[in-house]
C-alpha cells in the first residue's frame, strides 16, 4: 500500500539532509535539505534520493506527486515501509 508524504524542499544547502518539520501548505511536512539548485529538476532529483535513503528505500520507490516547482512538494512511496511512522516521526524531531 502507498503513502502520501509532504516534504518542504531547502535548495543549494552545504549539505543533503532530511530531518526537521515545516508547517506547509500541505499539513506537517518533513524538511529536505539538499545541495542541488533548484534549476532543470535536480533539486527534486535529489529530494527523491534523499527520502528513499531516509526510509532505506530504494530510490524507484518514491515518486513526485505533487509539486515540479515548488518548495513543497507531496510525494508518494509505494510500497509503505513497515516502520514508516516510526522513521517518520523521528525525522520530524
Amino acid at each position: 500500500m502507498a503513502v502520501t508524504l509532504a516534504v518542504r524542499v531547502k535548495p543549494g544547502a552545504s549539505r543533503t539532509k532530511a530531518g526537521g518539520r515545516y508547517e506547509g501548505s500541505h499539513g506537517p511536512a518533513l524538511v529536505v535539505a539538499v545541495s542541488a539548485p533548484a534549476v532543470d529538476g535536480r533539486a527534486t532529483e535529489a529530494v527523491l534520493r534523499a527520502v528513499a535513503e531516509a526510509f532505506g528505500l530504494r530510490k524507484s520507490a518514491v515518486t513526485l506527486r505533487t509539486g515540479h516547482t515548488s518548495r513543497d512538494k507531496l510525494l508518494q512511496i509505494d510500497p509503505e515501509p513497515q516502520d514508516f511512522a516510526a522513521r517518520l516521526a523521528a525525522l520530524l524531531g
